[in-house]
Formats: structure tokens, sequence, C-alpha cells
């Protein structure tokens, strides 16, 4: 019970960090918004890129961070939005999180 809590104290802090960081990155608000609109599905870094229109590099910065372009802690897997998921060899799947898909409807409720 106690360390529900503080999962819950921890996103409540990261809400206004997520709320900076999609306004910040049309990029990193793409990727969460697709993720959202296949959910509970999970997709390729690749598959992802082709469909917001998007380089794949940048993808992956806006999932993992990447140098100084995407800050590691503002990157959708830092602020607990996306989990990855890997199978096999150098597989990586990408899914929205419950508290991604709660930030993703704050989000474009506020619009």
């Amino acid at each position: 019970m106690q360390e529900d809590n503080s999962l819950d104290d921890t996103l409540d802090i990261k809400r206004p960090l997520v709320v900076r960081a999609l306004r910040r990155s049309n990029i990193r608000r793409k990727v969460a918004e697709y993720l959202f609109d296949i959910s509970p599905s999970y997709s390729y870094t690749s598959e992802i890129a082709y469909n917001i229109r998007a380089t794949s590099s940048n993808v992956i910065g806006a999932l993992r961070g990447m140098n100084s372009r995407y800050k590691k802690d503002e990157s959708l897997i830092s602020l607990n939005m996306v989990e990855e998921k890997t199978g096999g060899k150098n597989i990586r799947l990408y899914g929205i999180t419950p508290f991604g898909k709660e930030m993703i409807e704050t989000v474009k409720n506020r619009k």
C-alpha cells in the first residue's frame, strides 16, 4: 500500500513536466498520440516514424532521449508515458502506459 502511494506521488510530480515536455516538442507529442491511438498494441520506431511522418532518429530521441536535442529526463520513457518491451535480438517495441493515456487525454481536452 505504501508503495502505491509513493508511485502516485511520483506521477503527481511528473504531471507538469509531462505537459511541458509535450508542448516543447511536436515530435514527442505526435509519438505519444500515435501510441495512444494504437493502444493496447505496441509499435517499432520505424513504424511510428512512418505514421507520424518523422525520421527514426527523431522518434528515438523523443522516446529515449538523444544528447542535447532531446533531453533524457524529458523523454517519454523517463516521464513514464511510454514503456519499452524488448524481444529477441535488438527488437524494441513501444507502447503507452496508463499514465501516458491519462496525460494525452488531459492535453487533448485542454485544446
